[in-house]
């Protein structure tokens, strides 16, 4: 099937009512419109089916040589997936920007691919947003697109992994309670992990990594997440060096340190402002 690349508001953004009380949201949406940023649909009428669409969009995540990124399987967008592609756009800007400026005072080399580690790092901040999305809308919008589809896919990785009906309700009272403290944990976690297999070279060594981390509330949904593409995408595309660079490393620890790490992430969001206005609430 034939295709063809599209702006953001050429798309007809699905399931966005519930997410209207998220600030952060909208603020997403204009970046990632500010970005011209393309996605990818059928050239004429039809659709993709969603399993080639998944395919494709795990296969092939950057887009290099051109020809747009975030295969849709027509002209409609879930806004989860709106805020999902700007985040990748919003970190990957910052991390752009951040590197431009040790470039010039001589302080780092800029590098023609990204790291593993900054891969991840986006890769891990859009994905987590999805658990922070979990947790301001079951309780506001139970009946939505996103919580109807999602948590039953958290809940049947929860369940392979162990968890009891009771454990995984109670995990997600608590997301709900503190989704911004669930965002951290889970982008966090999600980063550590991946950095860590990137570099094993086989089985066991992955295994025991895999095995640091079985006290983390989160450990359970890590296979939610399909880890194994982040690895093979970074071993195929990414530097070969280092997996986390000195530039991830500082916004990683940024984020660790922050009473809320959304607040830090809501003032890259705007960045491209020519007058910033970082006043709006995360969590309003």
């Amino acid at each position: 099937m034939a295709l063809r690349t599209v702006s953001l508001d050429e798309l007809i953004i699905d399931d966005e009512s519930a997410v209207k009380h998220v600030a952060l949201y909208d603020r997403l949406k204009q970046a990632l419109r500010r970005s011209q940023h393309r996605f990818v649909i059928p050239a004429t009428s039809g659709e993709i089916s969603w399993d080639r669409a998944l395919f494709l969009n795990l296969t092939y995540w950057s887009n290099e040589g051109g020809g747009g990124t975030d295969v849709l399987c027509d002209e409609h967008i879930p806004a989860d997936v709106v805020a999902h592609v700007a985040w990748h756009h919003v970190v990957s800007r910052e991390l752009g920007r951040r590197r431009a400026a040790s470039a010039s005072s001589g302080t780092a080399e800029p590098a023609d691919r990204p790291s593993g580690g900054a891969l991840f790092f986006a890769e891990a901040i859009a994905s987590a947003f999805d658990l922070y999305l979990v947790g301001r809308l079951l309780e506001h919008q139970p009946d939505s697109d996103f919580i109807t589809t999602q948590v039953p896919l958290i809940a049947e990785r929860a369940s392979a992994a162990g968890v009891s009906e009771a454990a995984f309700a109670s995990l997600l009272a608590d997301i709900a309670r503190d989704p911004e403290r669930a965002f951290e944990d889970m982008r966090a976690l999600l980063f550590d992990v991946a950095g860590a297999l990137l570099s094993c070279t086989n089985a066991p060594a992955a295994e025991e990594v895999l095995a640091r981390f079985p006290g983390h509330r989160f450990e359970p949904l890590l296979h939610h997440f399909e880890l194994s593409n982040w690895i093979l995408y970074a071993r195929a595309y990414g530097a070969e060096r280092s997996p986390v660079d000195a530039a991830v490393a500082a916004m990683h620890g940024a984020l660790r340190a922050a009473p809320v790490a959304l607040d830090v992430l809501a003032e890259w969001i705007d960045a491209d402002l020519p007058s910033a206005t970082n006043s709006v609430s995360t969590i309003s």
